[in-house]
């Protein structure tokens, strides 16, 4: 699966550092606004220590993890709905994406400029946020135009639907409210998808911090009020030093270990981040093993065995027959396939089987 998530906030908030650390990459990260004009994208190893566990069980030829796309989009100002900034353009970007990472600014230097002159997490969060309801606001009122009249003319059913829909967007837009806090059936949401509205992409807030706020974050006040926020509307926060993930970003794994224990932190924010994000989409993963390849799928929670095969390629769901299927934990403790099957705990499953996190897969099919 495909899946790609931006990286927006003001100007020096800390993204490119961030899309730096993520992706090793050497991507602009200059202190004046729109150092960043087009989106830098990099597509990033979800860590994953099931894997690691597999490599050593059945010790194959290539080891592939599971992969999620960052794309840094250049900063937003106030008024970027309007077209302030290359605002417009970059907006376009947001639209693409499949999730929102709002990168906001919460510790003191006055040797790094702030866009608006002081630093204050909440305001920045609400020129975001305020900048996205207006495009969407625009977004919204533009097919109204259109198809209003004409669906109450006609008494066309989906075109009445998709009005009393479009209706209920536009009062809650207004209200200066994302499309997050409402509720859409499953007939609605269909509709929704159409129009790619930004507010209603799940978002979370990444505090980026400063490095003596990393280990007590308890006491760290613009952390606490972006948390605050953030709860409020039933998003994610989470605070993340972007100086410290760029420095770890040059370390080896065991380095890495050893760097964040003087931190006195047990987790990388780009790890915390990766688990943050796969929560957000509601995203999980499964395996499949062998001598040649070793290898972690993602997959929507709900999904049928048909719908993860094809995942894999699209004639592995058309021609499902079946699919053999043990746990992760299972090949854990029994440490080998034939001891794992002794013990009962292979089975079989069909089209109505729902994957489950850690499972481990070999399908059938003929086409």
């Amino acid at each position: 699966m495909g899946l790609k998530a931006g990286i927006v906030g003001l100007p020096n908030v800390g993204k490119s550092t961030l899309f730096n650390a993520i992706t090793n990459s050497n991507v602009e990260a200059a202190n004046y606004p729109f150092a960043t004009i087009k989106p830098n994208v990099g597509t990033v190893v979800v860590p994953d220590e099931r894997v690691d566990n597999l490599v050593k069980i059945f010790n194959p030829k290539k080891t592939i993890y599971s992969t999620f796309e960052f794309c840094d989009i250049a900063g937003l100002v106030k008024g970027a709905s309007k077209g302030e900034g290359l605002g417009n353009q970059f907006l376009s970007h947001i639209r693409e994406t499949d999730a929102i990472i709002e990168v906001v600014r919460c510790f003191d230097d006055p040797e790094i400029i702030h866009v608006e002159n002081t630093v204050d997490p909440i305001r920045d969060i609400e020129i975001i946020n305020l900048e996205l309801v207006m495009a969407d606001l625009d977004t919204c009122q533009n097919r109204l135009s259109k198809i209003e009249n004409k669906a109450r003319i006609s008494k066309d059913k989906e075109a009445l639907v998709e009005v009393n829909l479009l209706a209920k967007a536009k009062e809650r837009l207004q209200e200066g409210k994302s499309l997050r806090g409402l509720e859409f059936s499953e007939e609605e949401s269909k509709i929704l998808k159409n129009f790619n509205f930004l507010t209603i992409k799940p978002i979370i807030y990444v505090s980026n911090v400063s490095d003596s706020d990393l280990s007590d974050l308890d006491n760290c006040k613009y952390y606490q009020e972006v948390k605050k926020y953030a709860e409020s509307e039933n998003a994610q926060a989470i605070a993340i030093s972007c100086e410290i993930e760029a420095e770890l970003s040059k370390y080896s794994k065991e380095e890495k270990v050893e760097f964040l224990k003087t931190l006195g932190v047990e987790m990388s924010g780009l790890d915390k981040l990766a688990q943050s994000a796969y929560r957000l989409l509601n995203l999980s993963t499964f395996f499949t093993v062998g001598e040649d390849e070793v290898r972690a799928w993602t997959f929507k929670n709900g999904m049928t065995a048909p719908d993860c095969a094809g995942i894999i390629h699209t004639d592995f769901k058309k021609g499902f027959i079946k699919a053999e299927v043990y746990s992760y934990d299972d090949i854990m403790q029994y440490k080998n396939e034939l001891a794992l099957k002794e013990a009962g705990k292979l089975r079989i499953e069909g089209k109505d089987y729902v994957a489950k996190d850690g499972d481990i897969f070999f399908f059938r099919f003929n086409v």
